[in-house]
């Protein structure tokens, strides 16, 4: 009730007892008439009555500050005594806010009325006046451009011609292709205060745009004209995000947070405005006058105006009188993650700013999903804040019930951008009249309403039936309304402007934020220590899989197999040295995914001005540090001495502090990339090149010395690089490596010689430097990813007019806009000639009916429920449910938001996977069986899941062929042009010999490579429950294949109980290919030190274990790993179901 405390913001009503010390004269008129009660009854209340007065007394006399801290909760106790406790109202405990909340609300039907009153009454008494708001919008146009038709997809080409003709739109060389939608046209009035506001109209009307509009929240590449004025005052002078509250039809929240923790983090960061003001002014009169208040209304009052509470009275209210009570501990839920239903999830979404102290809102479609009951409670309980507490307030809604369209006291039909009609309810059916249509007596008025202005319908209401009937377009009521008596007042009412002197200082926020930057950050930082542990499960993943690769990293690099002091035992350990590197590094990716998921929410509520980026960013930066050590700590741990890197303990821990940074800088480069990605496409894509460009700049792929100098620059600028420094210089500069070298190479030590041979840094002192470095880039990424979070909005499909047969809708913005479109009639017409000459076969079809008898359907009870003190074990959320459904009759399935519908619906189709049911399920008399049901019905869900980048008709057409097998062939089409484009690039760049031959082998591996890591992301994803767990452990099995892969250490070196892995690894394969292909033909003789000369097919078969007349084979195995992965998939995605339901 965000506004019904801006009454409470501003002060709250009077109480109806007085003082102890007040005189005869001032006692009620009934007390002074009423004869005198039984001595002996009295007593008893009279001790208690005093021991009240005793207890309000001491209260009186504490200091300000701490009397607006203290109230009293009244208890009747079991054996009828009444007991006064004295209470911090900013520790309140759960019973004492259930206590009160019973004692306010206790029938809230009926009591919540009641309650405002109250509330109003002693802000009334007191003399505090409570702000109100008037909002004028004047002459308001708003238009955008957009592609239209086919040009309107996301496709490649589209994409491409876009990005270019922009570039050239900019310099003025080719005109912009995009067709100017108008979505709001010249629309003016008044949104007054006190009074309820519907807003009407059929969808693609304008309604969205005009909400936005009107609370400042319309996209930066919308152009907008005319003038909106809250106060008289426009938005440049104070916080509109703030003054008012825009409810957005998109439900958008964290999954894993429940009910309450969802409000009470809302309220946290909006504050409580000046209800604390207000208060302390009320409270400093009340007392100069003696007057005690109603304990029950100042204990709320207070409690409502302490702000940075963790936990706020106001949610328990705001969840009383949206009915989400009985849910208030269950988690919200996303797709897969099981939680509230929709219409309490749509609940949520409102609930979040009425916590707030807002004292206008405009709420937009917030009946979606809600039965016609609820819808009727829900805005009766607003009806009753814009009157008793002076809010404003505008709702829209797509097709209210009559009883609920009756409940307004002010109407604005909008259709096509324009304002038909705008004043009191009382009025509209006599504007229509004037204008020649009648609405039906059993006809509902909102439905007329959506009809009227319709082409369609119009001609239907026409009544005077002495005039040839005309279509009226919507320009010819906006035009005629202007005539009519209600719009000729609002006119005039326009043209006087209004008063700034009156407007009371309270009305407008000129603070961007509702509590200090402290208080943002503690309250943010509680949210992400809440969402990692509601995620531990996939932190305890996370740090299993490096401690399980650390202990393979060991048992591969073990110290018996670890020879150190010489130059030619140097190998294993940088490939021990480096492995660990690119573990501790993609052990950080998983920061990509988990960062990518939470954007949505964060943008809406940095929209919101919940909270700046900076609050958000710097609590997940703060608590990866112990995550980031914890996980660092358990590699060095387990492989520093079971490698056997330098024994001195000095060297561990300077290991350690190494990859600590090197983890913390890898954490950040991905929440950074994560932020400027937005989406999992973009930023996984972003990811990989980074990974890529960091790796072969880092000093080990390619050694500095072998860079170009006009690349060098990235040499410096690799945080890997400074990575790889500081361990490798840890290693080699220890004592053991102090040996001069058997051959003279310029440096003194064979550690040294070692570093000099990689290019890598030969002092001590540039161990510090380079972790210097990998904190400054850890320090940098963190910074960029909050300015990237505070310039950049959220990635959305906007700005697309798709063509239909008589008219033009557009998504701008997520606002659907209907316009006139004359052109393509012809040809969709002729389409649907064409479509309606086809015939299909005629498919033998089986009616059949479902009975279902004693159903009954529980879940565990959920910890949040036990800790509210609930002792069941079991929550049943299905009591002994029996039906049936017949063929040829259609049966609707009604009940209030939260009854079971979508549950019984989810048990009867077999989507349930988790729970406990009971009863019987048969089909035509014989019992369910899933596997054959399955494919005889359909279930049309209410949640709308669908991909993004495909048209409606694409989207149909795949339900209808279910093509999976063409979506791989399309997949693998795609992989061919991609690779075949890298591999003539790659080819020419690194010099191989042109031979036809040659040329397709290296084209095939590449190929096949790419194919089967393809298939590999489709298995992993369909083999895990969520995006993050298997981004986990896909980088788990890249650097196990890695390892094995013959690279870091080759096949003859591996120990021999790790060796048939290097058959496991399909990036073995590949190497293995590419290598043999190119050069393991060869008779070229190689001069090796130390060493008798020997042909290089020779050396490779030898030492890296490539034989030439192995290739056919490998060949044949790369078609085995993806047909491997494609059916582990395919088997996956048909067997596998992780939705938790």
């Amino acid at each position: 009730m965000a506004a019904a405390l801006a009454g409470d913001d501003l002060a709250r009503s009077m109480s109806k007892s007085m003082s102890s010390r007040r005189s005869w004269a001032s006692a009620s008129i009934r007390e002074v008439w009423q004869a005198p009660p039984d001595v002996f009854q009295r007593s008893g209340r009279q001790e208690a009555s005093d021991e009240e007065e005793l207890k309000w007394a001491a209260i009186e006399r504490l200091p300000t500050y701490d009397r607006l801290r203290k109230g009293m909760l009244t208890q009747v106790m079991s054996n009828g005594r009444v007991v006064h406790d004295e209470v911090d109202v900013t520790k309140l405990g759960i019973q004492d806010k259930r206590q009160l909340m019973e004692s306010i609300l206790k029938v809230v039907e009926e009591d919540n009325e009641k309650f405002l009153t109250r509330l109003r009454a002693r802000t009334d008494r007191g003399g505090i006046e409570i702000p109100k708001i008037e909002v004028r919008f004047q002459n308001i146009s708003v238009e955008g451009d957009a592609y239209v038709g086919s040009r309107a997809l996301p496709t490649l080409l589209n994409s491409t011609m876009n990005s270019i003709e922009g570039v050239l739109g900019l310099v003025g060389l080719a005109p912009s292709k995009k067709r100017v939608v108008k979505i709001l046209q010249d629309v003016s009035g008044i949104v007054r205060p006190s009074r309820m506001t519907l807003l009407l109209g059929p969808p693609g009307s304008g309604k969205t745009t005009f909400l936005k509009a009107l609370s400042a929240k319309l996209d930066d590449d919308l152009r907008v004209s005319g003038k909106v004025t809250y106060c008289g005052h426009e938005f440049a002078e104070f916080v509109p995000q703030r003054t008012g509250a825009y409810i957005s039809q998109h439900d958008l929240h964290y999954g894993e947070m429940t009910v309450r923790e969802t409000l009470d983090f809302s309220g946290r960061c909006l504050g409580v405005g000046t209800r604390y003001e207000m208060l302390a002014e009320l409270s400093r009169r009340e007392k100069e006058a003696g007057v005690k208040p109603d304990p029950e209304i100042d204990a709320f009052m207070k409690a409502t105006a302490m702000a940075g509470q963790e936990t706020s009275l106001i949610t328990d209210y705001v969840l009383k009188i949206l009915g989400l009570d009985i849910c208030a501990d269950i988690l919200v839920g996303d797709d897969m993650r099981r939680g509230i239903s929709g219409g309490q999830k749509k609940r949520v979404t409102t609930g979040e700013m009425l916590v707030g102290p807002a004292k206008a809102f405009f709420m937009d479609e917030i009946s979606t999903g809600l039965d016609s009951s609820t819808t009727f409670q829900i805005t009766r309980f607003m009806r009753q804040m814009v009157h008793i507490m002076d809010v404003t307030m505008v709702i829209s809604l797509l097709q209210p019930a009559p009883e609920t369209f009756d409940l307004f006291d002010d109407i604005i039909l909008l259709s096509e951008g324009q304002i038909v009609y705008q004043g009191p309810r009382e009025n509209i059916l006599e504007y229509f009249e004037y204008m020649g249509f009648k609405c039906p007596k059993r006809k509902g008025v909102a439905d007329f309403l959506q009809e009227v202005t319709s082409k369609k319908d119009q001609a239907q209401y026409w009544f005077r039936k002495n005039q040839p009937y005309r279509y009226i377009s919507v320009a010819e009521f906006a035009q005629a309304f202007n005539s009519f008596h209600i719009g000729q007042q609002l006119s005039e009412d326009l043209r006087i402007p209004y008063d700034k002197s009156s407007a009371h200082p309270a009305a407008l926020v000129t603070e961007k934020y509702g509590i200090s930057n402290w208080e943002l950050f503690k309250a943010c930082f509680s949210r992400e220590w809440l969402l990692i542990k509601r995620n531990s499960f996939l932190y305890i993943f996370k740090t299993s899989q490096i401690t399980v690769m650390a202990i393979i990293a060991f048992t591969v690099f073990l110290r018996t197999e670890m020879k150190a002091g010489r130059i030619e035992d140097a190998a294993k350990f940088w490939g021990a040295l480096f492995f660990s590197l690119i573990n501790v590094m993609f052990n950080g990716m998983a920061e990509l995914s988990m960062t990518i998921i939470r954007l949505p929410v964060f943008f809406k509520q940095r929209d919101f001005l919940f909270y700046p980026a900076w609050a958000f960013s710097l609590p997940i930066w703060f608590l990866r540090i112990p995550i980031s050590l914890v996980e660092s700590g358990i590699w060095v741990i387990l492989t520093y001495y079971t490698i056997g890197f330098a024994p001195a303990a000095s060297r561990f821990f300077k290991q350690l502090l190494a990859f600590f940074s090197v983890h913390q800088m890898a954490l950040s480069l991905f929440r950074f990339i994560a932020a400027v990605g937005r989406t999992d496409v973009v930023a996984s894509t972003l990811g990989t090149f980074t990974l890529l460009l960091v790796f072969v700049l880092g000093g080990f792929i390619v050694s500095k010395d072998d860079i170009k100098p006009w690349m060098i620059w990235g040499y410096y600028v690799s945080p890997m690089m400074y990575g790889q420094n500081a361990i490798a210089i840890n290693e080699f500069l220890d004592e053991r490596w102090s040996d001069p070298p058997p051959i003279p190479t310029g440096e003194p030590t064979v550690g040294k010689t070692l570093l000099k041979q990689r290019g890598l840094f030969v002092e001590e002192y540039w161990y510090w430097i380079c972790i210097g470095a990998l904190l400054g880039f850890s320090l940098l990424f963190n910074c960029l990813f909050i300015a990237a979070l505070t310039y950049l909005n959220r990635k959305s499909l906007k700005h697309v007019i798709s063509i239909s047969s008589s008219n033009v809708v557009s998504t701008l913005t997520g606002i659907d806009m209907a316009l006139e479109n004359t052109q393509g009639s012809s040809s969709s017409a002729a389409s649907v000639v064409k479509n309606e000459s086809k015939r299909g076969m005629v498919l033998p079809f089986q009616p059949l009916s479902l009975a279902f008898n004693h159903v009954n359907y529980y879940v565990d009870m959920p910890a949040e429920m036990k800790n509210q003190g609930v002792e069941d074990s079991r929550l049943q959320l299905l009591r002994d449910v029996s039906g049936a459904f017949r063929p040829g009759v259609l049966t609707a399935l009604v009940g209030v938001s939260g009854a079971g519908k979508t549950t019984l619906m989810d048990v009867l189709a077999g989507r349930k996977t988790g729970g406990y049911i009971e009863g019987s399920v048969s089909i035509s008399g014989y019992p369910k069986n899933q596997a054959t049901f399955a494919r005889v019905s359909g279930y049309c869900e209410q949640n709308d899941i669908h991909s993004p980048y495909v048209t409606v008709y694409e989207s149909v057409l795949y339900s209808a062929w279910l093509r999976l097998a063409k979506d791989v062939a399309i997949e693998t089409i795609y992989v061919a042009i991609q690779t075949f484009i890298y591999s003539l690039l790659l080819y020419s760049m690194i010099g191989y010999e042109w031979k036809v031959e040659k040329f397709f082998y290296f084209y095939y591996f590449v190929f096949m490579c790419f194919t089967y890591f393809t298939m590999y992301g489709m298995m992993a994803v369909a083999l895990t429950p969520s995006h993050q767990i298997a981004t986990i452990v896909m980088n788990f099995f890249v650097s196990f294949w890695n390892l094995f892969s013959g690279f870091l250490i080759p096949r003859p070196l591996i120990p021999v109980w790790w060796r048939w892995y290097y058959w496991a690894s399909p990036v073995a394969w590949t190497i293995y290919g590419i290598f043999t292909s190119q050069v393991g033909d060869k008779k070229t003789p190689l001069q090796i030190t130390g060493q008798p000369d020997q042909a290089l097919d020779t050396f490779l078969k030898g030492y890296l274990g490539y034989d030439h007349d192995f290739l056919i084979p490998i060949v044949i195995a790369h078609v085995g790993w993806v047909l491997l992965f494609f059916f582990i998939f395919a088997y996956s995605i048909k067997f596998l179901n992780f939705q938790r339901r």
